[in-house]
């Protein structure tokens, strides 16, 4: 599994208030949801946000509520990947859960800017920034969690299991 393209960066404690405001949790389409991700942090996200796309942030991205919208609205958007210093564990489990990759590399987090080219490899966890010609080593994911990203999340892996 890989990811490639260009980054929106953020800094500390973007919170899940600010991916998904409260005022759209009455979506639940993930679709519907994507027009809105980032609205109040970044109210052109939408616009500068291409598929394939990578969010980078600082500390604790995805701290606030426990709500499965925030990662849902950014994988929705079509970003293919979030690199962060640090996550909160709920966004963390949230994210693995509906199949968003992420990847904690405080390295890559301070060194990467906006704007840069990236790619990553999520079985070797190698984070290379194009732009700066750099590479950054994050923990690849373990097989249980490829297993989780391969079949776009928990509830796809769970009927895929089902179904034999």
């Amino acid at each position: 599994m890989k990811a490639k393209g260009k980054v929106l960066k953020y800094g500390d404690n973007v919170d899940t208030d600010v991916i998904i405001p409260a005022r759209y949790l009455n979506v639940s389409n993930g679709e519907e949801l994507a027009k809105y991700c980032m609205i109040d942090i970044d109210p052109d996200f939408t616009e500068k946000a291409n598929k394939g796309d990578l969010i980078v942030a600082l500390k604790n991205f995805g701290c606030g509520s426990s709500r499965e919208h925030a990662p849902l609205a950014i994988k929705c958007a079509g970003i293919s990947c979030v690199i962060a210093a640090t996550f909160a564990r709920i966004f963390y489990r949230n994210a693995i859960n509906i199949g968003l990759p992420i990847l904690e590399c405080e390295e890559a987090a301070k060194d990467i800017e906006s704007g840069d080219e990236v790619s990553v490899n999520f079985d070797s966890g190698i984070i290379t920034n194009h732009t700066k010609n750099r590479t950054y080593q994050a923990q690849p994911f373990p097989p249980f969690i490829k297993e989780i990203m391969k079949a776009g999340g928990l509830v796809e892996q769970t009927k895929e299991k089902i179904k034999g």
